[in-house]
């Protein structure tokens, strides 16, 4: 339920977009994850890990920082850094073994809500396959006329209405999309299931508060002068191509957003 940093990419396709920093600490994720590194566990030190990655300690330092900010490593003064104790959760994502990890910055709803024990359900308003619009074919980078899966549907955390989202992805990034029973299934972890693994690595996040609409009072069951926080996200995946636009009204009592922003 939360967002990294505001990373759209510019330019070509591809993992040049992102930032050498978000790139090295991505390739050392994985390298954490590949040699099978455990919370505890200390890191070479910084001048060592910018011999091996081939590139300047103010960039190896950012890319640490920024592991540091998604709570997988920590520093102890003196002493360097060390695998922090939730980097578990990114080294062995729960319910999740097989997913691939390194560079995964963008959380879903339902991987909060398994990270911090809770329950997890939704309504499904209605969801069909649909020709893109020339506004979402610019956005998603698909022809114009192009299969869409869209989706609208109500979500709750412990039987407590939170969201309404209205999901927007290429269909042919993950055709599966059409299978899956999203009353229950994780739209991000359907999209870790495809072939090939559509992984949400980046995000383009805004968020706007504004009075509900008539739909939104009866859906999020708002009774009072509760606003709703509107957040609207484009979604990229490991190769930097545009995966998932998603609207998504909270309730303004139910939702907090945190953001970690880089220069």
């Amino acid at each position: 339920m939360s967002s990294s940093d505001s990373l759209l990419p510019q330019g070509p396709l591809g993992s040049e977009a992102l930032p050498l920093y978000t790139r090295v600490a991505g390739r050392l994720l994985d390298d954490i994850a590949a040699n099978g590194a455990r919370p505890g566990d200390r890191l070479p030190s910084e001048r060592a890990l910018a011999d091996r990655y081939g590139v300047s300690r103010v960039t190896m330092r950012s890319a640490l920082n920024e592991l540091a900010e998604r709570s997988v490593i920590e520093s102890s003064p003196a002493r360097g850094w060390f695998l922090a104790a939730g980097s578990a959760q990114v080294l062995s994502p729960p319910g999740d073994a097989a997913a691939p990890v390194g560079n995964r910055t963008v959380q879903g709803f339902a991987d909060y809500a398994e990270r911090h024990g809770f329950g997890v359900r939704a309504e499904v308003l209605d969801s069909r396959v649909r020709a893109a619009t020339v506004r979402e074919s610019e956005r998603l980078r698909v022809g114009p006329g192009a299969d869409l899966f869209e989706m609208r549907r109500v979500r709750f955390l412990d039987d407590r209405v939170v969201v309404l989202e209205h999901n927007r992805l290429p269909l042919g990034l993950c055709p599966g999309l059409t299978e899956a029973d999203f009353t229950r299934d994780s739209l991000y972890a359907t999209l870790r299931r495809a072939d090939p693994p559509q992984l949400p690595r980046v995000a383009d996040y805004s968020v706007e508060a504004r009075q509900p609409t008539d739909e939104e009072r009866e859906l999020l069951e708002i009774t009072d002068a509760t606003p709703v926080l509107v957040a609207t996200q484009l979604a990229f995946n490991q190769d930097a191509q545009p995966l998932e636009l998603t609207v998504a009204s909270y309730r303004g009592d139910r939702y907090h957003f945190r953001a970690s922003i880089t220069g």
